[in-house]
């Protein structure tokens, strides 16, 4: 009969994923791992694999509780221009208003492993796809509802709203100044007529 796991596997895999989204994936190592999971070595093996696939599971569930985070945050407003400048704005001040800003776990995985790593870049690029894809939902409604003008590439200005996010995002890692970001996002906002 099979040894009943004693710890929670959803829990200990949001461990890990704050301690990756904290330190990176090279930098975090097993015994970080086993320290911030409550777990042993033999344990985190079982349950998980090795440390890449247990990155690839955290990144997996980074990603899903993002995109589920960026929808409900554009269906909490009816218009579309106030639901992507609550967004951009909501990200920018949750950067600032850290002492350390720890970016976005997709788009650090997208600058350290990506260039390197094809499974992390075609997991990077998808995360980037739905959220085009959440984006051009958004804004054909306000196509629909006549707050954006009919002719408007929706799927172009989705593009550049997510590419817009991610740059912004790994910006503000760096500490830029906040008149740069403001100036950068509203001017990307104005693609929305």
């Amino acid at each position: 009969m099979a040894r009943k796991r004693a710890f929670d596997k959803d829990k200990a895999l949001d461990f890990a994923m704050e301690i990756f989204w904290e330190k990176g994936y090279a930098t975090t190592s097993i015994s970080d791992l086993t320290e911030v999971m409550g777990i042993q070595r033999p344990s985190l093996y079982s349950a998980f694999g090795d440390k890449e696939e247990l990155f690839e599971s955290a990144l997996r569930r980074y990603n899903n509780q993002h995109a589920s985070f960026i929808r409900k945050k554009l269906q909490t407003y009816t218009s579309v221009k106030v639901a992507f400048l609550n967004l951009f704005e909501g990200v920018i001040e949750e950067e600032y208003s850290r002492d350390t800003s720890k970016g976005c776990f997709c788009i650090n995985t997208i600058v350290e492993l990506a260039p390197h790593d094809e499974k992390f870049e075609v997991l990077t690029r998808e995360h980037q796809m739905y959220l085009t894809v959440i984006f051009q939902e958004k804004l054909l409604m306000g196509v629909e509802s006549g707050e954006i003008d009919k002719d408007i590439d929706v799927k172009a200005v989705a593009h550049s709203l997510v590419v817009t996010l991610v740059g912004i995002t790994v910006l503000l890692k760096s500490g830029i100044n906040r008149l740069l970001i403001d100036n950068a996002v509203n001017l990307t906002l104005s693609l929305i007529k």
